[in-house]
């Protein structure tokens, strides 16, 4: 059997649509893989939250996206409200420094210190 031949043309003789019509497919493939590898790598980040939701089952690209977007969904309403708890703390905190800072001021305006007052200080000290 004879080697065949295909002759191609070149590039120069193609026109613009015919040129995108060949390169189509290839970009088209190469999106898809991308999508994939990205697919695959949810699943592998995300294993052992999977294996708990759905173990010893197969899971379909769907799934593995649906997962994801309710695990991060989970994450972020986790994480808002350990900021709000940090930001009461730091509210409390902000008072109570406030309030304390007051009342060394209304105690420190009286020259003459009883024994309350020197406890109240002390008190507020620890």
């Amino acid at each position: 059997m004879a080697p065949s031949t295909v002759f191609l043309e070149p590039d120069n003789l193609l026109t613009p649509k015919e040129k995108n019509k060949l390169r189509k497919p290839v970009v088209e493939k190469m999106r898809r893989d991308r999508i994939n590898s990205s697919i695959e790598q949810l699943k592998l980040l995300l294993e052992k939250e999977f294996q708990r939701h759905q173990p010893n089952s197969k899971l379909e690209k769907a799934d593995i996206l649906e997962m994801t977007v309710s695990y991060l969904k989970q994450q972020s309403q986790l994480q808002m409200k350990r900021s709000f708890h940090k930001s009461s703390q730091f509210d409390y905190r902000e008072g109570y420094s406030r309030c304390l800072q007051e009342a060394f001021y209304f105690l420190s305006l009286h020259k003459v210190r009883t024994e309350t007052q020197t406890k109240l200080l002390s008190h507020f000290q620890k």
